[in-house]
């Protein structure tokens, strides 16, 4: 295979000037270092500030939460909890396991959690994710909606009650609560972070398997394994350089050409070669991803009666099945809901909800469209970043499909943005005119994951502002139901408002995909299609 002698001696010699050590073979656990492709994320790596997939893998890497999600089903494990405790789902009582430290020695105690969590939630610390803390009493006046002003810097419903306890009040019954504790937002935070916040920012300090040793902004972020890491998931490989790249293009041929050991995200342009490139060396397994395309609510022009036929008109004017076939050769699936088929039947997918609105019809396309006012403008122009995720090829094809179905040529065009940075400025500044790329990856495997953050009035992933009474109704009342199947039937009620209004466009699930170095071993995607580095052997 291309490349494959070179990959193993140049890529080992980097290894052994890193971590000196041999790079000896039978895929042992050693202390080599691996290196995988990384898009920089926009946002510093603070755990209740990071809402996107790059920053995301990090602190996966170098936190552990009260839960973990099991790196092959998705189950929500205890990881530093003991013990979650509730009998009305409501209240809870947690206990935090003996013996766990931050990499600086400090030992993670309840307060660990409690300071965090009420950082997380303050309205002055501007916190991305700061909307997860919203059903703990006492949000109202730590995070006050509408621009009002805080008044208090804890939360009143979260209060320590010893050194490993504390307890947890909710403003609601939210029986899945203890399932979304191995979200990153919830992870501890030492000590050193409150004392001196930007030194701790510039090389941040966790409780996980990995270190962080250095980091370049724009360059690389290096993480070294921590020794004395007291859980069962230990690394096993001495660290991973993460390389940033703009293009996932120059990131596979840096793995070909033996300058890279690991590509999470295989450019659709190579899914061709990549079998031949390869082999048994690359992985496509289904993952708990959506893409989809949003809309600014914000801008009159979209927000206007009438709009949802247009947006409609416009899904039914692509072509899913020809696009997931000839640009991503079946690494995705044409989406028919807005969640993910990883949940499950009893998780809350079902095939169908998005029913003909998201079936190739072009007479029905320019027949709602028309209906709908037409387009705003004239044209649509889908915004995307253009540094990863192969986004200019189907973001073409997507227009080229529209263009085709109305007749028009110039009824769609993509505008790209360089960097995935500057897309996600624009999109937090309301600086969208037209519709824009909305890819999904779950933070933990519930239908509420899929719903919630992204389409509720004012929730920390809702990029487009829609707001609906009925959908916030229903997703309170599927929050508050003790019976899992019946929070289920609710959350599907709540997407078919959804449907309805065709809030986004369902576009795709995506599997995830990966491609590695004949130096790596037990490589292998989670169900959120992030490599488990822990578990990655060098050598």
């Amino acid at each position: 295979m291309r490349g494959a002698t070179h990959a193993r001696a140049v890529v080992c010699a980097v290894a052994v000037a890193l971590v000196a050590t041999a790079c000896g073979g039978g895929g042992s656990d050693t202390g080599a270092v691996l290196s995988s492709s990384w898009g920089d994320p926009p946002n510093p790596l603070e755990p209740a500030n990071t809402n996107e997939v790059q920053g995301g893998k990090v602190l996966s890497m170098i936190f552990r939460g009260l839960k973990q999600y099991d790196p092959k089903t998705g189950e929500a494990k205890n990881m530093l909890a003991e013990t979650i405790d509730t009998t009305d789902g409501k209240n809870y009582t947690i206990t935090v396991k003996k013996g766990w430290t931050f990499s600086n020695g400090e030992k993670v105690t309840a307060r660990s959690f409690v300071d965090a969590w009420n950082y997380g939630a303050g309205l002055k610390n501007n916190q991305r994710n700061a909307y997860f803390f919203e059903y703990i009493d006492g949000y109202d006046k730590t995070h006050p909606a509408d621009g009002g002003k805080q008044s208090a810097d804890t939360l009143s419903g979260l209060k320590v009650v010893g050194d490993r306890t504390f307890t947890v009040r909710l403003r609601q019954k939210f029986s899945s609560f203890p399932d979304t504790l191995g979200y990153n937002a919830y992870a501890p935070l030492p000590r050193a972070f409150f004392d001196d916040r930007a030194a701790w920012l510039k090389k941040p300090v966790g409780n996980g398997p990995y270190r962080v040793a250095s980091y370049t902004r724009g360059s690389q972020l290096s993480l070294r394994r921590w020794d004395a890491y007291p859980g069962e998931d230990k690394a096993r490989n001495g660290g991973v350089d993460l390389k940033v790249y703009t293009d996932n293009n120059t990131a596979y041929t840096d793995l070909m050409a033996g300058n890279l050991d690991l590509v999470d995200d295989v450019p659709a342009s190579q899914l061709r070669n990549v079998r031949t490139d390869l082999g048994d060396r690359y992985i496509n397994a289904p993952a708990g991803i959506i893409q989809t395309l949003a809309f600014p609510y914000y801008d009159k022009r979209w927000g206007r009666a009438g709009m949802e036929k247009v947006r409609e008109g416009l899904s039914r004017a692509i072509n899913r099945d020809q696009i997931t076939r000839t640009i991503f050769r079946n690494t995705r699936t044409p989406a028919v809901d807005w969640t993910s088929p990883v949940l499950g039947k009893e998780g809350g997918y079902r095939a169908g909800p998005c029913g003909t609105a998201c079936v190739y019809d072009a007479a029905a396309a320019k027949r709602l469209i028309k209906e709908g006012g037409g387009l705003p403008g004239g044209q649509v122009r889908i915004t995307y970043n253009a540094d990863t995720g192969s986004h200019r090829e189907w973001v073409d094809a997507v227009c080229n499909s529209i263009n085709n179905a109305l007749g028009d040529d110039k009824a769609c065009v993509g505008n790209p943005i360089g960097t995935f940075a500057d897309y996600r400025n624009r999109i937090t500044d309301r600086k969208m005119t037209g519709p824009f790329r909305a890819g999904w990856q779950m933070d933990y495997p519930l239908i509420q994951n899929f719903l919630q953050p992204l389409y509720y009035t004012g929730a920390s992933s809702n990029d487009g502002k829609w707001s609906n009474p009925d959908f916030d109704r229903l997703v309170d009342r599927a929050n508050a139901e003790t019976d899992a199947a019946r929070a289920v039937e609710r959350f599907r009620q709540a997407e078919e408002v959804l449907r309805t209004n065709m809030a986004a466009i369902p576009l795709w699930y995506q599997n995830g995909n990966a491609g590695y170095s004949q130096r790596l071993s037990n490589v292998a995607l989670n169900p959120f299609s992030v490599p488990v580095y822990d578990q990655i052997k060098v050598g």
